[in-house]
């Protein structure tokens, strides 16, 4: 063991922070939707599109998981970079004239997304993490955490506010004609403009995976790749039977897999909340990038209570912020609504804060990437499977509505229904709070120590 270093001196934190800052710097996210529907997609192709990126997550999580175990945390992480950039490739230079080969590229390139991202879940984090054990302290991983989380929202603000803006002609065209320029700008010159930006993000994620290098066991060279993919099938059973026979990193997992679901799902219907309590929809993005700045404070503020506070008691913790948001966000207050929104949005910074720290100090480092995978593929199934639960809600609540008021018009009962919905979220919470709660009091009576002391 060589001789402590600050944590933020180690090349592969250095590059780990860096990774994560390029690789989810996306510009396209605040129009994203719209993007498609631009190319020339319906909206049924894009629910599509959107199925078959969560399907693929889904399928690799966690085989990407134990291949990183195997093979190499660096080179699974090498490969996802090469994954992005070719995914974003397609995405920006394939041709618009042909829409059943513009859709059959954009599955493709879904598909090579959801898989980028599988490989990158938990082999960036195992990578760094085991490389702070060997130079420096595993007790510094909540300091990396908090950096790598303030600079991922800087970098998401510098994301959200300048692919919308340049995404917009007559924005564009304004700022063009200030400076007297002889251009005209249309929705054709800028629909790919966040994508080639997204492009240069791609290649310096794949620049930096390079500069990444392995440590501890992980150390492997290419003729070792062959029988680590074997190795991979093992290490998954293994890392599976770990968890389960684990109280405390599967109450962990469950606990992440309800407070991850319940939030994720509202937030992908954020713009449809702001819309029904009267934000205008030019504060939109706005509104995003606070979300987003709020991840300045929440690491340092989730580091002190991690230091602090046992892990159920933080869990408990943000619970009790998502029951106030979600209980605010039920009234629908015109104006005011906004504030129990972005209260339950911003426990999402606790959450994935908690998770990292207490399952990477709870796991020892071979199947560190394994477990952070199954993590991932929890996360994923429980925000599918609310999914399937939350459609045919929607579509009793809506079917009643429309019953007992045949008069509203089909903007007003979407509204209604979605207003009528919230409650549903709240009650499913509780429940769920409930039951996780019991398991944890019952297994898990014993002093905090024993809870995190896997490494």
């Amino acid at each position: 063991m060589t001789q402590a270093l600050s944590p933020f001196r180690i090349s592969n934190v250095r590059l780990f922070i860096m990774f994560r800052v390029f690789f989810n710097a996306r510009f396209y996210y605040p129009v994203f939707s719209v993007l498609f529907l631009d190319f020339g997609l319906t909206l049924s192709q894009f629910a599509v599109l959107n199925a078959v990126w969560a399907a693929t997550i889904v399928l690799c999580e966690v085989p990407s998981g134990a291949l990183a175990d195997s093979i190499g945390r660096r080179n699974l992480l090498v490969f996802a970079a090469g994954l992005m950039v070719v995914e974003i490739a397609l995405w920006a230079f394939v041709p618009r004239g042909n829409l059943t080969l513009l859709f059959w590229v954009f599955v493709l390139n879904r598909i090579l997304s959801g898989m980028a991202e599988a490989a990158a879940s938990g082999a960036d984090e195992a990578l760094a993490y085991d490389s702070l054990k060997h130079y420096g302290d595993a007790e510094q991983w909540g300091r990396v955490l908090e950096r790598q989380t303030q600079l991922q929202s800087a970098g998401f603000v510098i994301a959200m506010t300048l692919g919308g803006v340049i995404y917009d002609p007559q924005l564009l065209q304004s700022l063009v004609d200030v400076f007297s320029l002889d251009l005209q700008i249309s929705r054709e010159t800028t629909l790919r403009l966040p994508i080639y930006l997204t492009l240069v993000t791609a290649v310096l994620t794949l620049a930096t995976t390079l500069r990444m290098r392995e440590i501890g066991h992980a150390e492997t060279d290419e003729h070792q790749a062959s029988p680590g993919i074997g190795k991979a099938f093992q290490l998954v059973w293994q890392a599976g039977c770990w968890i389960f026979r684990t109280p405390f990193v599967l109450g962990l997992i469950l606990f992440g897999l309800l407070y991850d679901s319940v939030v994720r799902m509202i937030v992908t219907m954020a713009s449809q909340y702001y819309r029904i309590i009267g934000i205008p929809e030019a504060l939109f993005g706005v509104l995003g990038s606070a979300l987003a700045l709020f991840g300045f404070v929440a690491p340092g503020i989730a580091r002190r209570l991690s230091e602090r506070r046992s892990p159920l008691s933080n869990l408990m913790l943000t619970a009790l912020i998502i029951l106030l948001g979600l209980s605010g966000m039920c009234f629908a207050w015109p104006w005011i609504g906004v504030i129990p929104a972005l209260l339950l949005f911003s426990s999402m910074y606790l959450t994935g804060f908690f998770l990292s720290n207490y399952l990477n100090r709870a796991t020892s480092s071979e199947q560190r990437a394994t477990v952070l995978s199954f993590k991932g593929l929890f996360l994923n199934l429980g925000y599918g499977l609310l999914g399937l639960l939350y459609s045919p809600l929607l579509a009793h609540l809506r079917g009643n509505l429309h019953q007992s008021r045949p008069e509203l018009a089909d903007e007003v009962l979407k509204n209604q229904v979605f207003v009528d919905s919230l409650p549903w979220f709240l009650g499913y919470f509780v429940i769920c709070l409930l039951l996780l709660s019991a398991f944890f009091l019952h297994r898990l009576h014993q002093p905090r120590t024993n809870y995190c002391s896997g490494d």
